[in-house]
Formats: structure tokens, sequence, C-alpha cells
């Protein structure tokens, strides 16, 4: 993939319905242990699949997509065995699969490791939430490297270029919280093109994530918001759901060769299918 085809691979993403932005792609295009690939056919772009690379430990795979005219001709499995090919020397290979993916990812012996649901809240109301433990504070620049650090420890690899870049293109979106001056949990969020986009959150409660999604949701109200989050938070979930969040589609998280699946009981909210 290059700069010129930003165009057309956004328009793809669009006719999807999906909800990413330029900025999202141009993340992933500039990232320099990055792969991003293209199939064209009678120049126009056929498909797109990119590899977000966190730090040589494991590759996410995310943006699979064909030009609906060109659909069933194997475009997609072309690309997808061509990335992996170009990252035979990760250590993981990771996705999270949408249901029309699903069958693709299994034949080509992606295993499945847990579901992911998509919830949405098209327009939150007047939002207003009493926090038991302290107001989570807005994440300045000095307190990245502590984030990245708990993150690291918390996804089980580091993937700071993702992190930096999320925080660097929003950073009013950003919030962490600390108990007895520790860190106890963080949370970033995106533009969309469709919704705002909040993830990932990693906290040390679901108390502690509750707080972080909540001063989040302080800054948008009125406006749509979209998460994802991990199945088995039932109790967020829950509460989610009492706030107007409803459920929209799964995602199941999957991986090839080697799998870490990091700290499961910390991870609330995804960065996004897209990035992990």
């Amino acid at each position: 993939m290059r700069k010129k085809d930003l165009e057309e691979a956004i328009c793809l993403s669009m006719a999807e319905g999906w909800n990413q932005t330029e900025k999202d792609w141009k993340l992933l295009l500039e990232g320099p242990d990055n792969i991003c690939l293209v199939a064209e056919y009678e120049n126009m772009l056929a498909g797109t699949a990119t590899a977000l690379c966190h730090s040589g430990k494991v590759a996410w795979i995310g943006m699979v997509l064909v030009d609906k005219t060109l659909r069933g001709q194997g475009v997609g499995r072309m690309l997808l065995l061509d990335i992996i090919k170009k990252l035979r020397n990760v250590e993981s290979v990771k996705l999270d699969a949408t249901p029309a993916g699903l069958p693709l990812y299994q034949h080509i012996g992606f295993i499945e490791e847990y579901k992911i649901i998509r919830m949405i809240c098209p327009a939150s109301g007047d939002f207003y939430y009493q926090y038991p433990d302290g107001i989570p504070l807005h994440t300045e620049p000095e307190i990245l490297p502590e984030i990245l650090e708990l993150d690291t420890s918390i996804f089980g690899a580091e993937r700071k270029y993702l992190l930096n870049s999320i925080y660097k293109n929003y950073p009013l979106k950003a919030f962490h919280g600390r108990q007895n001056n520790s860190l106890n949990g963080y949370i970033f969020g995106r533009d969309g093109s469709r919704f705002h986009y909040l993830g990932p959150v990693s906290a040390v409660s679901v108390e502690t994530a509750r707080a972080l999604i909540a001063k989040a949701m302080e800054i948008l109200n009125h406006q749509p918001i979209a998460i994802d989050i991990l199945e088995d938070k039932e109790a967020l979930i829950s509460w989610l759901e009492s706030i107007g969040f409803v459920r929209q589609r799964n995602f199941v998280r999957m991986y090839l060769k080697e799998n870490f699946p990091g700290k499961i009981e910390n991870q609330f909210l995804i960065s996004g299918p897209e990035f992990g």
C-alpha cells in the first residue's frame, strides 16, 4: 500500500459501514514495522489487508477488505496468505474476525480464543456519574511512559507505537486513574467516521473501568459512541446497557502460531478490531 492508495482504501471501509478514518489508515500505513498490502485489478483497488506489528512479538491483522464487485474470486485469501507469509518471523499473529470473515480464518488455521461484543450508544444523553473512588485524571504526555509500562504487562506485548499514535491524534480523549498514588487504569479514545470510539480500557477492577468510561463519556454527551468489550465482562456490559448502550454484533478473537493472552482479567475494552 502507498499513500496514493489511501483514498480508495477509505472508500472500501466506508462502503462496509466501518468506522475508520483517514488518521486510522495513516496510523497503519506509517508504522515502520507494519505491513499494509493492496490487491489491484484493472487499475482499481480490489482489496486491502494490514498488519500492525507490536514489538516483534505479535502482529495484528486487520482491514481485510475486498471490493463488493470482486468478491468470491479469492482476493481476500490471497492477501491474507501473503501477509501471513511476510509475518513469518513474528511469534504470534492475531486478529478479531467478523462473522463474514470467520470461515476464511478458520480454514487457514486460526484458532478461536474468545468473543468480543461491539456495543453502540446512538446518542448519549446528559451524562452524570458519581465516582466512588476518585475522579479519573486527564492524561498528560509525561504520564504516558507509566501507562505504556502497565499496558505491556496487561496486554502481553509492548504496543508503544499504537498508543502513542492514538494519544497524539486524540489527546483530549485519554484519561487515567490512581489509587494510593499507583496507576490503576487508563482509557484512550478516537474519532470515527460514524461513532466516537472508546478503547482500549485496562484496569485493576470493573469499578475502575466503569469510572474511566464514564469520564470519557462526559465530553461526548449527545454524540454516538462505539466500544468493543470482552464477552466475559458481564457486570460492565450490564452497566453499559443500563445507560443506553446496545449490542450490535460480535467479533471472534483468533490466533495463529503461538498465543499470548495477556492478563485477560484486566482487559475490558480493546483498541479496535484493526488494532487489537
